[in-house]
């Protein structure tokens, strides 16, 4: 049941699909290459020069012309033509000389001081090189225009080399969701061990990267008290930076639980009022008057880690212009008790290729989460072994 209106929560799958629906895709916008490792690319990369963009030399050695021996002339990085029986000494990725044949590795040469033309010193050897041997061709990777790294790729840093080597400075990537979290608690101790009574903060070194993983973007952060003032100002703040407003705690009805009472003063409507599942059944979805969503997530840690996956990794692929995150399917090692009417979301490992749920449920218990292979979800009925099951994965996995 509602918290607040004593109306059923809303299932899991319905409660996804609508978090999904409530976030219009923000625009895809350019970033530097420097920014750009994990990002999705919205257009493709294309070649702005050959790669490479000059013939060059695969080792260090000659630059040579004909079969030899061969007279040495110039210097290495003289750029004019070689001609017959001509070499030039030249090291990995100089520029090939024009006329030049191919590259004989300085392990195979030989330099006599003289008995050249007008005494230039010659290079000899017992190897014949084949044409084109040890030369890095013009265009060997891409040919101008052509299409370096395909859209909706996912970069990761060998990517970026391959950007920059087209002549590319930056990329065209798909947006992500700007979010802003709101910790609040006057029990969360920041550092050391907490004393009884009070609780160590887990929200605070995690959140902000799971909400990264999830595609979204930090924009700001703040921490208060079981407030009711200072939760309306927190929400109020970062209307024109933040697309998502997170926050942790108070989503109950206690005197201590301040969220829908906000929410109310701020004219917000409440789209999803709680979720048929278990843990995180107190999480909600709002709408602010400024158009905002805001995600609320209970206080417990597993249980917002559940609200998290259901709520906000729909949420954040819609304004990042991706599709829904997709389930995968699993076979179970273990057997699974019925629920009580809500979706049960459990940790699970993977043990020779079937799902071992975890021990760890309970909604302050995190040790399951952490090593974790996905989330399964468990419907009314339970499971048993062998059986089938949907499973959330984990954006770490």
């Amino acid at each position: 049941m509602s918290a607040a209106s004593g109306a059923p929560r809303m299932s899991w799958a319905r409660a996804r699909e609508a978090a999904f629906g409530a976030a219009d895709p923000r625009p895809a916008t350019r970033v530097a290459l420097r920014d750009a490792v994990g990002r999705v690319l919205a257009e493709p990369v294309l070649a702005l020069c050959d790669v490479p963009h000059y013939a060059s030399s695969a080792m260090d050695g000659w630059a040579v012309r004909g079969p030899g021996p061969w007279v040495l002339r110039g210097a290495a990085r003289d750029a004019s033509a070689l001609e017959p029986n001509e070499a030039r000494e030249i090291v990995t990725g100089g520029l090939i000389p024009s006329g030049a044949e191919a590259v004989l590795r300085s392990e195979v040469g030989e330099v006599a001081a003289d008995g050249g033309d007008a005494g230039a010193p010659v290079l000899r050897s017992t190897v014949t090189p084949w044409a084109g041997q040890h030369i890095r061709p013009r265009g060997e990777e891409f040919a101008r225009g052509e299409v370096g790294i395909e859209a909706g790729v996912r970069l990761n840093p060998a990517h970026i080399a391959v950007a920059a080597a087209c002549g590319v400075d930056d990329v065209e990537v798909l947006a992500r969701g700007r979010v802003s979290l709101v910790f609040t608690g006057d029990e969360v101790v920041t550092h050391g061990i907490p004393a009884p009574g009070t609780v160590r903060d887990s929200f605070g070194p995690q959140l902000p990267a799971f909400v990264e993983l999830l595609g979204g973007e930090v924009a700001a952060q703040a921490r208060i008290g079981d407030d009711h003032d200072a939760l309306v100002g927190a929400l109020l703040a970062g209307a024109s930076t933040s697309d998502v407003v997170i926050t942790t705690g108070g989503t109950g009805d206690s005197s201590a639980d301040h969220l829908r009472g906000a929410l109310e003063r701020l004219g917000a409507g409440i789209l999803i009022d709680g979720v048929a599942m278990r843990p995180g059944g107190p999480s909600l979805l709002a709408r602010l008057d400024d158009g905002r969503l805001l995600i609320g997530l209970p206080g417990n840690p597993l249980a917002a880690m559940m609200g998290l996956l259901t709520l906000a990794a729909p949420a954040l692929a819609a304004l990042g212009g991706r599709g829904m995150p997709e389930l995968s399917r699993i076979r179970l090692g273990a057997p699974m008790a019925a629920g009580r009417g809500e979706t049960r979301l459990v940790p699970f490992r993977l043990v020779d290729g079937r799902a071992q749920p975890s021990g760890f449920t309970g909604s302050a218990m995190l040790r399951g989460l952490a090593d974790a292979s996905g989330v399964l979800l468990c419907a009314d009925g339970g499971a048993e072994v062998g059986d089938e099951v949907e499973f959330v994965p984990l954006p770490w996995v």
